[in-house]
């Protein structure tokens, strides 16, 4: 085992542990951005100025009668910028633009002594605009041409030759939608100057290094004159990587020019209809399967719905790509990525980060494929999972296939599979009006950035003459538990307990050029980090501890806060230890450092090994639908995931069910609404609030809800053998979809496959189940009138129109 994976004696790690801010959570006595604003003096308050039309040219902008209104201070607009007005690192996002891009637009912003003062000011500016036509949706884009950035193509083996082998081939479309974070925090800043015109800036951002670049160019300043604090988040899930610079640099800019520290806060319906989304994607698709259901070819479109500006809808369409096989080998692939320029607000990561869209297309696919194959979804996805020796269509091997069937026959086991399907039969012939349905899914989830540069940490790690322990470390907490793992990571490095050790909040003058918490990779970099500043510091106190054990320093251990020698009957109580170092001159502090090795990425060949590892799970999820409505409860899910040997269990557990939720949310409730109608309100979000933008709840969870992590797992080469949990388990709702689809399907004759939308609303699913029930009509009369039911007789469905012959066209959801 390597020395980065191998724990040593009563490690922390891998015991289970409430969150570090549990107990502040739950009293409403952890401070966020915002709760700081009530211990500052003389803050103003920032509001914006949106726009009313999806596009147009701005002509005038008139901030007199706001400037008239009692309590309003300055006007910001881009006149203001004493640096690059651009809030984007593509330098495509205008801070105060010329051009209205899309409904909502800020097009400059209020200053008040008051929220409500900067409220009235904001809608006293008089903005007119040379309206121009705008691209609400992404079928309005794609017949437009309208595209940016770049566009890959990922190519494995030979598509054509495989095409020609395939005994079946198919062709469809496929269609789903964004998703909004709804993070319980909306973005907020907090900016002051202090007496030596060093800018400080409190936000709510999953990456500060790159906060305090945006802010240090808008003013013009360099970054040592600009430092960013992250205290916590409420909720990021990707939203917060990019997004909040722009937010804070208005704050930073209002604070530079008043001399006072500025508050920018936005309410849920400014967030809601400002801030990118989850990208919706459109597949076209066609894929080969040979006579036993094998994959043979794939060849796909993806297109992403960016919005109006890149934000990070590259690397977000790369790894849709890089996912698209998910644990499926496809021998011969040509997938192509796009991304669609919109009049919508810039789509940004989240949780998955493209990911989930490659990997919902294959299992769309494979649902929609399984029933003209003749095969249960099942047994057509267990025919196509990775073999020893197999590699991605991008070049990696997949070097642990073994764990894809491990994950799936231990959730097949641990629910019952074969009798419940038993039950369910049962259930179903006996109940013509309500259809249950259990589907199993797997996931194979790459980590690593897919930029090289970007998988680094820092981390500084100070021990205190009285024994105490502070760490930094670069990543941010927005309550996934990374702080509490690299707690547990600093007290098992150091062996001492854990109480001896505080972590302090991400700053950007304690831990400089860090990469946002993202990617599922705050404790492999960070982790990785903490643990080389505390081993340096470690191997320093060892040799005090020799010296004063009359012991070789590679005899002695520290465990539990106490030194030992091997065979000795002496020991040296930590506090001691640092005490005595201290008076010996040793150096108590560290900085670490950590880059993930192994990984290279060619992104114009489209191929390398960008990933780390890979992360695996499977779930089982059985539903229970009603045939007059097409309302659905989830009974009951099982879930095996793999997140190697966990840091903390209990935190894992909790991210596999959060994950699994908001994926669910995802697939089945949470319905994005534009307004994409040619009237006054074109581009408008029309699900601007909970009440109409729905959200999982208590009565969404499943009423049997299982979590199991997969044991003997520990991945060699990371930070004491574990793995990144953050995004992999969302994809694991993939089962609760295709559950649905087979309940759908069950009202239908036996054999009969059905399309399902994405989201799978009730109204979806009730579509669904008339699709089901139409076909068992058309075959009742296909039957009477001596008609053949089915394909050519070689198991091949013949497609109408322009289709080639042999080739069954599965149209689009």
């Amino acid at each position: 085992m390597s020395h980065l994976s191998e724990r040593p004696e009563k490690p922390v790690v891998g015991v289970s542990m409430p969150h570090e801010s549990a107990g502040l959570h739950v009293t409403g006595t952890a401070l966020y951005t915002d709760d700081l604003v009530a211990r500052t003096k003389d803050v103003l308050h920032a509001y914006p100025v949106q726009s009313t039309k999806a596009h147009g040219r701005i002509t005038a902008l008139r901030t007199e009668a706001a400037l008239a209104v009692p309590g309003v201070v300055r006007v910001l607009t881009g006149a203001d910028v004493p640096g690059v007005n651009d809030a984007g690192m593509k330098h495509d996002e205008p801070l105060f633009p010329d051009e209205v891009m899309f409904h909502g637009h800020a097009v400059a912003w209020v200053l008040g002594e008051t929220l409500e003062a900067a409220r009235l000011g904001a809608a006293a500016v008089e903005v007119e605009l040379d309206e121009q036509p705008s691209l609400i949706t992404l079928q309005d884009a794609i017949a437009a041409d309208s595209f940016h950035g770049a566009r890959p193509v990922m190519l494995a083996g030979d598509v054509d030759a495989g095409f020609a082998d395939s005994a079946h081939v198919f062709t469809g479309t496929f269609q789903f939608s964004d998703q909004e974070h709804f993070y319980l925090e909306t973005h907020a800043a907090l900016a002051y100057v202090d007496e030596a015109e060093q800018v400080f800036v409190q936000s709510s951002t999953q990456h500060p290094s790159e906060t305090q670049e945006i802010v240090a160019h808008v003013l013009g300043l360099h970054s040592h004159e600009v430092t960013v604090q992250c205290l916590r988040m409420g909720g990021g899930f990707g939203g917060k990587e990019m997004q909040p610079h722009g937010f804070a640099a208005v704050a930073a800019l209002g604070a530079k020019l008043t001399g006072r520290p500025v508050r920018l806060r936005l309410n849920r319906t400014q967030d809601l209809t400002m801030s990118g989304k989850r990208h919706g994607f459109h597949a076209q698709w066609k894929i080969g399967f040979d006579a036993e259901g094998r994959i043979q070819a794939l060849d796909a479109t993806l297109t992403a719905d960016g919005g109006w500006s890149l934000d990070l809808s590259e690397p977000v369409v790369a790894r849709a790509l890089c996912h698209i096989d998910n644990t499926y080998w496809i021998p011969n692939a040509r997938v192509a990525g796009r991304i669609a320029k919109t009049n919508k607000p810039s789509n940004t990561a989240f949780r998955g980060f493209g990911g989930p869209q490659g990997m919902l297309v294959i299992e769309d696919i494979l649902g929609r494929c399984a029933a003209p194959l003749g095969l249960d979804p099942m047994e057509l996805r267990e025919r196509n999972f990775y073999q020893r020796g197999q590699t991605t269509p991008y070049g990696q091997p997949v070097v642990q296939p073994e764990r894809i069937s491990a994950v799936w026959e231990q959730v097949r086991d641990q629910a019952g599979l074969a009798d419940r399907q038993r039950e369910i039969a049962a259930f179903n012939a006996a109940h013509p009006n309500t259809k249950r349905a259990i589907a199993v899914t797997g996931l194979k989830f790459g980590i690593s950035f897919n930029l090289t540069a970007f998988n680094q940490g820092g981390a500084l790690v100070l021990i205190y003459k009285d024994g105490s322990v502070l760490i930094n470390h670069g990543g941010t907490e927005m309550g996934q538990g990374l702080h509490t793992k690299m707690l547990q990571v600093a007290a098992t490095t150091l062996g001492i307990p854990l109480h001896k050790v505080r972590l302090a909040p991400t700053r950007t003058d304690k831990v400089p050029n860090t990469s946002a918490t993202a990617a599922s990779s705050g404790a492999d970099l960070n982790g990785g980090a903490v643990k080389h500043a505390c081993e340096q510091l470690r191997e320093r106190l060892l040799q005090v501890a020799a010296t004063q054990l009359g012991a070789n320093a590679s005899d002695v251990r520290i465990v539990e806060g106490v030194a030992r020698s091997l065979g000795g009957d002496r020991e040296l109580a930590w506090d001691d230890l640092v005490r005595t170092a201290y008076f010996q001159r040793v150096q108590l502090s560290a900085s670490g450092y950590y880059r993930t090795e192994g990984l290279h990425w060619d992104a114009k060949t489209f191929r390398g090994s960008p990933f780390k590892y890979f992360a695996h799970g499977a779930a089982a999820a059985e539903v229970e639908v009603d045939g007059f409505t097409g309302a659905y409860r989830i009974r009951r899910v099982d879930i095996v995931h793999d997140v190697g040997d966990s840091l903390s269990p209990l935190i894992d557990i909790g991210q596999v069910e959060g994950g699994f939720v908001q994926g669910a949310g995802w697939l089945t409730l949470e319905d994005m609404r534009w307004d994409s109608s040619d009237g006054p309100n074109r581009g408008r979000l029309l699900t601007q609030a909970a009440s109409t933008y729905k959200l999982p709840s208590f009565s969404e969870m499943p009423e049997e809800f299982n979590v199991t992590l997969l044991e003997n797992a520990s991945e060699e080469g990371a930070v004491y053998g574990s793995k990144a949990v953050g995004e992999p388990p969302l994809m694991l709702a993939f089962s609760v979809r295709e559950a649905l689809r087979q309940a759908a399907a069950a009202f239908g004759p036996s054999g009969v496959g059905v399309e399902l939308a994405s989201p799978a609303t009730p109204e979806a699913v009730f579509w669904a189940i008339q699709s089901a029930r139409e076909a068992g009509a058309a075959g009742s009369a296909r039957a009477g009138d001596g008609a053949a039911v089915g394909g050519t007789g070689n198991g091949q469905a013949v497609a109408d129109g322009a289709v080639p012959a042999g080739v069954e066209a599965l149209s689009g959801a």
